[in-house]
């Protein structure tokens, strides 16, 4: 994936029909929180056929590209069906102290690139850290004692701190930041490129290395839709984009160049369906180790709505429907053919995690971190260190709170690619 410059933008008027799906913000109303309601979710539109005589590849519901993998489509079904019941509880998970705070080092320094200070152009994209008593003693005690780590482990997390920040009073937003340098190291250099079947496919070749880019190409999708979707909420409320703070201005426009099939990568949504099986199967494999937590009341205390809203996610049955493990299936088989190099893996997702400190938007780079510690967890969870998964139990407070927070990220981003295709 790369970023183009836009030569010209166009400036639409929104249809009224499109209107915020609040994804991990809380909905004004259940009601009204999202644009597809779960009556639209059949499996028969769900994935369909090109009418053309050159192709017979499966169409997604959230995209107009065919299928590059079509093993993924009745996991893509399962999710699209599952979706309209899911996503209001990840919304309102989104208020509960276990899901939205987290300690976060917001001035580490970058040690990929070369850099000059950059101030952002809004201050949209400022985040301050939430007053001390407002962080329940017993989330502080347990980063505190889970601060230690495997030299030679998964993505880690930042030295726990008396700074926490909250992802509902600091929500994913469009703020004008323009990460195209970032995701340009991400996707060159922290991306697999030298074995002669990624130079002929990149995402779907019979390696794990193409599974690990297209883990990653997913959640660049996944951000993507925030973006577009940050794009459109601003324009609702603000009535234009101010072209002097905000590079890009129209939705429609960017969500081709960053998501639509002619876009820059025809796979984007393909692959942020991918990541999204990952981070289902990886709650599934930590879904014991949550309910635990539930009972003991280390999670949610004595909040019984926060418990049903856990337990609701955790015992649906979009977790025990098979066709959503087509993914970490298919990264477990290939990583048993090449357990010696795996270690090479779980580099490269500290390599992610670290690069998020040269994001100089401290909203984008608070997300993002969460986004990528998220998708770790599931690539250990999956993988383990020699393919077979990992001792559950070893799984940290941020970590799981992170595998379920990104998993509601891409639940909304799927669903923005839906509201997209209605336009």
């Amino acid at each position: 994936m790369r970023f183009l410059s836009l030569s010209t933008i166009v400036t639409v008027a929104l249809p009224s029909s499109l209107t915020p799906a609040y994804g991990f913000s809380p909905p004004p109303s259940a009601s009204s929180a999202f644009i597809v309601q779960p009556s639209s979710f059949t499996a028969a539109a769900t994935t369909r056929k090109l009418s053309t005589s050159s192709s017979t590849a499966p169409l997604l519901m959230a995209s107009t590209a065919p299928l590059h993998d079509e093993s993924l489509s009745p996991g893509i079904t399962a999710i699209d069906n599952a979706l309209g019941e899911l996503s209001p509880l990840f919304a309102s998970l989104r208020t509960t102290p276990f899901f939205r705070l987290y300690s976060c080092d917001m001035l580490a320094s970058c040690e990929y690139l070369p850099q000059e200070l950059f101030e952002c152009y809004t201050e949209s994209c400022e985040i301050y850290p939430v007053d001390d008593d407002e962080v329940p003693l017993d989330i502080k005690e347990r980063d505190f004692n889970q601060h230690q780590f495997e030299l030679d482990g998964w993505a880690r997390w930042d030295m726990p701190s008396e700074d926490y920040y909250d992802t509902a009073q600091f929500p994913e937003d469009y703020t004008g930041y323009d990460g195209a340098e970032i995701w340009k190291f991400i996707h060159d250099r922290i991306g697999f490129h030298e074995d002669p079947m990624l130079v002929k496919d990149e995402y779907d070749a019979d390696c794990w290395k193409a599974d690990f880019n297209k883990a990653v190409s997913g959640l660049h999708a996944m951000v993507s839709a925030q973006v577009v979707r940050g794009m459109i909420e601003k324009l609702q409320d603000l009535g234009d984009l101010d072209p002097e703070s905000y590079q890009w201005t129209d939705p429609l426009v960017e969500y081709e160049r960053r998501l639509g099939a002619g876009g820059e990568t025809p796979e984007a949504v393909e692959n942020m369906y991918f990541t999204m099986m990952l981070l289902l199967s990886g709650v599934k494999a930590a879904r014991e180790r949550l309910l635990q937590d539930c009972d003991s009341g280390s999670m949610m205390g004595d909040d019984a709505e926060a418990i049903e809203t856990v337990r609701a996610i955790l015992t649906h049955p979009l977790l025990d429907d098979p066709n959503i493990d087509a993914a970490s299936r298919r990264l477990k088989d290939h990583a048993l053919q090449d357990t010696n190099n795996l270690w090479e893996a779980r580099m490269r997702t500290r390599d992610l995690m670290r690069i998020m400190n040269c994001v100089q938007c401290n909203k984008c780079r608070f997300h993002g971190k969460i986004s990528t510690l998220g998708l770790s967890t599931a690539l250990q969870l999956t993988l383990g260190n020699q393919g077979t998964g990992c001792d559950v139990a070893k799984i940290k407070r941020v970590e799981l709170a992170a595998l379920v927070t990104t998993m509601g990220k891409f639940a909304s981003g799927i669903e923005l690619c839906y509201e997209m295709q209605t336009l």
